[in-house]
């Protein structure tokens, strides 16, 4: 019988399988070129941060990577982290629009 996925484990596969299918060549991080089809693709609304002036450099920043540094898995996680918790505060009073439930 096949397994059914919760929204949330659906939602944590599309992370991970995301990250994964923009790397090259088995490596395990995303260069910036990389990260940014990442975004375009999969994060549209951030794109447009990254698209201004210095919003590259910004992003990199608060996701914890150095100048030249490639992406890891856990620079991108603490990019989701942000994005969930700026979604979050921008509307604490409003129930998301999303299935999933946390317990």
């Amino acid at each position: 019988m096949a397994v059914k996925y919760s929204d949330l484990e659906l939602a944590l596969n599309t992370l991970v399988t995301g990250f994964f299918s923009e790397t090259k060549d088995g490596r395990s991080t995303l260069d910036t070129a990389e990260f940014k089809t990442l975004v375009s693709n999969q994060l549209p609304t951030l794109a447009k941060t990254v698209g201004e002036e210095g919003g590259l450099q910004t992003v990199l920043r608060q996701m914890g990577v150095e100048e030249g540094q490639d992406i890891t898995f856990e620079n991108f996680w603490a990019l989701v982290q942000k994005q969930a918790t700026d979604q979050v505060t921008a509307a604490p009073d409003k129930k998301m629009m999303c299935g999933c439930s946390i317990s």
